[in-house]
C-alpha cells in the first residue's frame, strides 16, 4: 500500500505491529490496574519491594538487553567480528560484580535509589549533583533503544523512524505513568519472550537463504582478530573497562536490586541476569555471523 510521498506501507508488518504494542499495553494497564490503590514511593518506583524471582530475573535482564542492545551485538559481530562484540560480555559481567559487591548491600539498606547513599555520604547538594550525569546516561540510553526501534520498524513497514519512535515513546510512558515500575516489570517479560522467540524464529529461515554462505571460518571470519602489535589492543581494554565497570552504577539496575522481595534474592537475580544477558545475546550474535557470510 502507497501512501503520501511514496512511502509503501507493509500491512501484514502493521497489523502485526499493532497487536504486539496493544498487547503490551494492555499487559502494562493491567498490571497497574492488579495494584489500584496502593500508594507511595515504595510502590510506584520499587513495586512495593515485591518483586518474585521469574519476574526479577527477567526484567533484570531486560535493563541491558533491548534493542540497541540486540541491534549493536549482531552489527558489531557483521561490521568487526566477534572479538569487538563486547556488550554482551562486559554486561554480563558487570550484572555478576554488581551482585558480588553492590546488591546485598543497597537491599539490606533499605535505599530507594541508587544515589541514596552517596547522599547520606556526601550532603544533598552533592547528591543533586550526581544525579545530572544519571539523569543524562539514562536518557542517552533510552535514545539509543527509541532509535535501535526505530530503524527496525522503519525496515518492517517501510515509515519513517520518527513515527515509530514517538509511538513507542508514548506506549511506555502511559503504562509506566499508570503502573510505575511494576507495569514496566510485566512488560519486560513479555518483550523478552517475544525477543528470543523471533530471533529463533529469523536464524533458520536467514541460514537458508539462497544468498547466504558457509559460516566455517576458512571460507567467513566471523570471529575477526587483533594483531598482537596493534594499539587498538588498548581501546579494545578501555572498551572493556567501560561496560563492566561502568555497566554497575545504573539507576534501572539498582532498581530491580531495590525490588526484591530480599537481599539474598537481590543477589541471585543479579547473577541470573548476567547468564541472561549473555545467553539473549546468542541469536544475535549468529545473526550478525550469517549476515557476514552474506556479505
Amino acid at each position: 500500500m502507497a501512501l503520501e510521498g511514496g512511502i509503501m506501507l507493509n500491512i501484514p508488518g502493521l497489523i502485526a505491529i499493532i497487536v504486539f504494542y496493544a498487547a503490551i499495553l494492555g499487559i502494562g494497564l493491567y498490571a497497574a490496574w492488579k495494584r489500584r490503590g496502593t500508594t507511595g514511593t515504595d510502590e510506584v518506583m520499587l513495586a512495593g519491594r515485591s518483586i518474585g524471582s521469574f519476574v526479577g530475573v527477567l526484567t533484570m535482564t531486560a535493563t541491558w538487553v533491548g534493542g540497541g542492545y540486540i541491534n549493536g551485538s549482531a552489527e558489531a559481530i557483521y561490521k568487526y567480528g566477534l572479538v569487538w562484540c563486547q556488550a554482551p560480555f562486559g554486561y554480563a559481567i558487570s550484572l555478576a560484580l554488581g551482585g558480588l559487591f553492590y546488591a546485598r548491600k543497597m537491599r539490606d539498606a533499605g535505599y530507594v535509589t541508587m544515589l541514596d547513599p552517596l547522599q547520606e555520604c556526601f550532603g544533598r547538594r552533592w547528591g543533586g549533583m550526581l544525579y545530572l550525569p544519571a539523569l543524562m546516561g539514562e536518557m542517552l540510553w533510552s535514545a539509543a533503544i527509541l532509535g535501535a526501534l526505530g530503524s527496525t520498524l522503519a525496515v518492517i513497514l517501510d515509515i519513517p523512524n520518527e513515527m515509530s519512535i514517538i509511538v513507542s515513546a508514548v506506549i511506555a510512558v502511559v503504562y509506566t505513568l499508570f503502573g510505575g515500575l511494576y507495569s514496566v516489570a510485566y512488560t519486560d517479560v513479555v518483550q523478552l519472550f517475544c525477543i528470543f522467540i523471533g530471533l529463533w524464529l529469523a536464524i533458520p529461515f536467514a541460514m537458508t537463504s539462497e544468498y547466504v554462505g558457509s559460516l566455517s571460518l576458512n571460507e567467513t571470519d566471523w570471529v575477526g582478530n587483533i594483531p598482537a602489535d596493534d594499539p587498538s589492543w588498548g581501546t579494545w581494554v578501555d572498551y572493556y573497562i567501560l561496560l563492566i565497570f561502568g555497566g554497575i552504577p545504573w539507576q534501572v539496575y539498582f532498581q530491580r536490586v531495590l525490588s526484591s522481595k530480599s537481599s539474598r534474592q537481590a543477589v541471585l537475580l543479579s547473577y541470573a541476569a548476567s547468564f541472561g544477558c549473555f545467553f539473549l545475546a546468542v541469536p544475535a550474535i549468529m545473526i550478525g555471523a550469517i549476515a557476514k557470510a552474506a556479505g
